[in-house]
């Protein structure tokens, strides 16, 4: 099978040869289990990992929230929105499996860049305006032939609803909304380039007894600059807790508690390998070190201090003279 999207008359007219008979299942089951060969399209380039992917639900399923309290109170009916999915797909394809005739509501996002694109059903649109009107709430499909007082109740319905989006937003970039186009053919939209990828979050949206979907398409050039912050890791940064006094308290004892290795070094010299392999008993190898000179002190393998040799307790012993600071030449 192709990876395109169906509209919504394929997937009826699939299902309805499904149930005649005239095609299927099983068969299209085998075909499936039999293709090994997985098709990668270039043109379809994904630009999000799936924690972005992830992150942007997290933050539309706020959104879709926001959206179900403000069009319960605006149409005083049952309203319920929830996050349907949320993919990456070239806007070519998002544009072929919306409707012919459609609301588009195209927003701009400042400071951000690039436009936003709402999309909602027109049985939600009409449902929507219906009840505003003072009706039931009940949809006719008849977006062709939108009169001006229909279209400046439906686009300032969805621009004042838009603005819950400044609000979900909050953690990635403070925005400010603005409606600049409204269309009803997506083929006289053309927002970016076929093959730019477009995050489209689905919100399956109930009014009444009225079911359709609204669809975001968020194009790439609107999130990259703010990518980063769709990482796990940002969201792990911003909410990391603050020490305790008591926990740094204990901390600090347990650090000076702790054991380290000092080495004192007397000098060093080089000698070859054939003087190494007639060294004898007896034999004395003359180090770089100056008697009158201050030894170096080691922490590890690193340079702490500078101290003379000498003895305490009838054990050997190393007097600390001064601290060598960071950054100072070793002239070992």
């Amino acid at each position: 099978m192709s990876g395109e999207v169906l509209s919504q008359s394929e997937i009826d007219a699939l299902l309805s040869a499904l149930s005649t008979g005239e095609m299927d299942a099983d068969e299209l089951k085998k075909e499936t289990t039999e293709k090994k060969v997985k098709v990668y399209d270039f043109k379809r380039a994904l630009r999000f990992s799936k924690d972005q992917v992830r992150s942007l639900t997290r933050i539309h399923e706020n959104f879709a929230r926001l959206l179900t309290t403000f069009f319960s109170a605006q149409l005083r009916t049952y309203v319920q929105i929830t996050v349907a999915s949320a993919d990456q797909i070239p806007y070519e394809e998002f544009i072929r499996s919306i409707p012919k005739m459609t609301i588009l509501n195209v927003f701009e996002v400042p400071p951000l860049d690039g436009r936003i694109l709402m999309e909602v059903n027109p049985n939600i649109a009409y449902a929507m305006m219906d009840r505003m009107m003072g009706g039931k709430g009940t949809s006719i499909n008849k977006v062709e032939n939108l009169t001006e007082i229909e279209t400046k109740i439906m686009s300032n319905t969805f621009e004042r609803s838009f603005e819950n989006l400044r609000e979900a937003w909050e953690t990635l970039a403070d925005i400010d909304p603005m409606l600049t186009d409204f269309e009803v053919n997506p083929q006289f939209l053309q927002m970016v380039s076929p093959n730019e990828t477009v995050v489209v979050i689905s919100l399956n949206t109930v009014i009444g007894e009225t079911t359709g979907m609204i669809n975001i398409c968020i194009p790439h050039v609107v999130l990259e600059p703010i990518i980063p912050k769709l990482s796990v890791h940002y969201w792990m940064q911003n909410e990391k807790k603050a020490s305790e006094p008591q926990e740094l308290e204990v901390l600090e004892k347990r650090i000076k508690r702790a054991e380290v290795p000092i080495k004192v070094e007397l000098g060093s010299s080089e000698i070859s390998i054939e003087d190494f392999l007639m060294l004898d008993v007896g034999d004395v190898i003359e180090l770089n070190q100056r008697i009158d000179e201050p030894l170096m002190i080691k922490v590890g393998d690193t340079p702490k201090f500078k101290g003379q040799p000498g003895k305490m307790n009838k054990k050997i012993a190393i007097q600390v003279l001064e601290t060598v600071k960071e950054g100072d030449d070793d002239d070992e």
